[in-house]
Order: C-alpha cells, then structure tokens, then sequence
C-alpha cells in the first residue's frame, strides 16, 4: 500500500517527505515499546506510535521503516522532523488512536509486520 493511501485511510497530514509519498510499504507495526519494534519489524514498514521522542526516529532508521504515523493527534517535535528529513522517513500525524488506525489499515488490506498474505 502506498504512504498516500494510507494518509487518506487514516486522514492523516504527512509532515515530511511529500515527495516520497508514492513509496509502497507492504506491512505495518503499532507499539510504543521500541525494544518490540526492534524484535518484529521488516523493512517497508509503516510504524504506528504515540511515542513521540527522538529515539522512535532512530529506531526506524535502524529497522529500515520508511514511515512513521503517530497517532492520538501527537506531532513530532523540529528535532525529530530534521531527523527524519535526514534519514528520508516519512512522518505522518492522524487523531486515530493507536488500535483504531491499525483497524483501518488491516480492513483496507494492509498487513501485519511478519505477516504474509496468501
């Protein structure tokens, strides 16, 4: 599913990197532990989180995730935005909370980290 899809599924505004909005990501994680994203996730990933530090951004450099959408109307701080400009992450923000997100992405065919779809 591509990250413009998405920001339309979730109503969600890209903060960073409209440019790489027409990226497809094949699967997505919602955790605010870090130490789960780290265990679970593949490349291409969506992350969903209401964490908002700069540790989230570092991590999805780390884990290859090609975009983060924060939830619960949270915005990132400049610091994180820099950062993610830097490390070409896309940044989205939705007022979605974390499960009701996921819901969407699920039912609109997205699946989850790890998982395949016959």
């Amino acid at each position: 599913m591509i990250i413009n899809e998405i920001a339309k599924i979730l109503d969600a505004e890209i903060i960073c990197h409209n440019d790489l909005a027409n990226t497809e990501l094949y699967s997505a994680c919602g955790s605010d532990l870090m130490s789960d994203v780290m265990a679970f996730v593949k490349d291409q990933v969506l992350l969903l989180t209401g964490l908002i530090n700069i540790q989230v951004i570092r991590t999805a450099s780390l884990m290859d995730i090609g975009a983060i959408c924060f939830v619960r109307g949270k915005h990132p701080s400049q610091d994180m935005i820099e950062l993610a400009k830097e490390m070409d992450i896309v940044l989205l923000s939705s007022k979605d909370t974390l499960f009701v997100a996921s819901g969407k992405l699920y039912a609109a065919g997205l699946v989850g980290s790890g998982v395949r779809k016959i």
